[in-house]
């Protein structure tokens, strides 16, 4: 949690080589980053220190009106500190220093060039702190530069900086529209034999790759649009190398104007993003990943997350606080009735699945947190609505196939007919069974924890007889088994008989 006396909001002002953003962010009583407002701006000064290693007046001009810009912003959404860095293309800058100095005069609030190892640093802090990974590699390929990083059990152990950006490549190696297959053989050939010379280490067994950056994110982007795929939001999309490869292929072989046309790609990012798939796919190939696990945070928030006085928790400790900051934005949301349905649960899957589907368990379990949230829309339908925010929201530390699987546990509770195929190719027919046990369980455990007192503390025991399953609950007023023991009985094979205090 956060350091006291920390700052509860900030603004991170950031200028890449290609773009510069700006997001101010604040902490919600979970712990968790909420964004308060953003703004982007394409400036490309890239273009200008590899022509002629100065930014040129223009572009000074154009940098200072931008931030001007992004401090009204800030200030706006009522930050308490403003920092600003910036990366690859003003560390190359002859004039940089004026620049940050002009910026620190005119708008009072300081810009760091920050060297390739510290950029290195932040974007691990941000890219792996919503990531369910352990071990492996992170990149953060910006627009004028690639960071890597080693890390283990989550912490970072090897920094590399190179001169790989997607629109460094691209402005260096591939000056034909559409490329040459020479031009694009000649940036893959560059792109690796740096990779080799850096020292840049293969993936070893149990680690994965993890990437973060506005190019992988516009990668993913498009690999979703091809297909029809439940989630919106790429932090947590798994990003297979021969989607890359074809992507690349695919982007390579198209004019300009015709590539910024492709869906999901955002149209600024036409002329670097060619320059820069490709230097995924090599990079790829280059540490022998099958996949990349994309995240959609990196510097900005590896930042913001040490201006808040944030350390990085677990995995485990990421999905709790997420759930937690979830269910936090729904007034109609009661903690007390949330935490009775856990226990609940839990009792219920000790004895019916011990000791069971870790995964599932747990979807279970924030199933019965999450529930209530659909109530702020409807009553009725508040399992599909749960689902649905689910699905929308921004949760960290889960996979994809996590998400889905939460969501689809909490429509099924409410929905005996629910269908997985909704969610795939997450889910699939595979895992109806395991998805309507759990849904069963989900339902049972709303239905007993509302015919319980407030306030009164929830105890039950269950165990298996001869063809049924006995819970008995004393704090339980009554209770009738309606369609719900049906559906228990078909889901489980076994009569569900519960014994009430009333």
């Amino acid at each position: 949690m956060a350091v006291e006396g920390a700052p509860r909001r900030v603004a991170v002002v950031d200028i890449g080589s290609n773009s510069a953003r700006v997001v101010a962010y604040g902490l919600d009583a979970a712990g968790q980053l909420r964004i308060l407002a953003s703004s982007r701006a394409a400036l490309r000064l890239v273009r200008d220190v590899d022509r002629g290693h100065r930014l040129s007046p223009e572009t000074i001009d154009a940098v200072v009106g931008t931030l001007r810009d992004f401090r009204a912003l800030a200030l706006g959404a009522g930050a308490e500190k403003i920092a600003g860095v910036a990366t690859a293309a003003l560390r190359d800058a002859e004039n940089g220093s004026a620049l940050m100095a002009r910026l620190r005069d005119e708008l009072g609030f300081p810009v760091d060039v920050i060297e390739g190892e510290a950029e290195a640093r932040y974007g691990f802090l941000g890219g792996i702190r919503g990531m369910p990974v352990e071990h492996g590699l992170l990149f953060d390929l910006g627009g004028g530069s690639l960071q890597v990083t080693r890390f283990f059990q989550r912490a970072l152990d090897r920094a590399w900086s190179l001169p790989l950006g997607a629109l460094r490549l691209s402005q260096s190696f591939l000056a034909s529209d559409p490329p040459s297959e020479e031009e694009l053989r000649r940036l893959r050939k560059h792109v690796r034999r740096s990779l080799e010379d850096a020292g840049v280490p293969g993936l070893r067994p149990g680690e994965e790759l993890v990437g973060t950056g506005g190019t992988l994110r516009n990668l993913a982007k498009i690999d979703a649009r091809a297909g029809r795929y439940p989630i919106s939001r790429v932090h947590g999309y798994v990003l297979a190398r021969e989607a890359v490869r074809a992507i690349a292929s695919a982007l390579a072989s198209r004019r300009l104007e015709k590539r910024e046309r492709t869906a999901g790609l955002s149209g600024e990012r036409g002329d670097s993003i060619v320059g820069g798939a490709v230097a995924i796919e090599t990079l790829m190939g280059q540490v022998e990943a099958a996949h990349v696990r994309v995240s959609g945070q990196g510097v900005r928030e590896g930042l913001a997350y040490s201006l808040l006085g944030e350390s990085l928790p677990s995995p485990a400790q990421v999905r709790e606080r997420s759930v937690v900051s979830l269910t936090g934005r729904f007034a109609g949301w009661d903690a007390e009735h949330a935490e009775r349905r856990v226990a609940v649960v839990e009792a219920l899957w000790s004895v019916l699945f011990p000791p069971g589907d870790a995964d599932t368990r747990e979807a279970v379990r924030h199933g019965a947190r999450v529930l209530d949230i659909g109530r702020a829309v409807d009553f009725f339908d508040r399992h599909e609505h749960a689902a649905d925010f689910v699905i929308a929201s921004d949760l960290d530390g889960f996979t994809h196939r996590d998400i889905a699987l939460l969501a689809l546990v909490v429509r099924a509770a409410g929905d005996e007919d629910a269908d997985p195929s909704l969610y795939g190719p997450l889910l699939g027919r595979e895992d109806r069974e395991t998805v309507e046990r759990a849904a069963v369980l989900l339902a049972l455990a709303d239905d007993l924890e509302e015919r319980c007192p407030p306030g009164v503390a929830l105890s039950l025991t269950a165990r298996l007889v001869e063809g049924g399953v006995v819970v008995e609950m004393p704090a339980l007023l009554g209770w009738r088994p309606r369609a719900l023991g049906k559906r228990f009985a078909r889901a489980f094979g076994r009569e569900l008989i519960v014994k009430s205090g009333g």
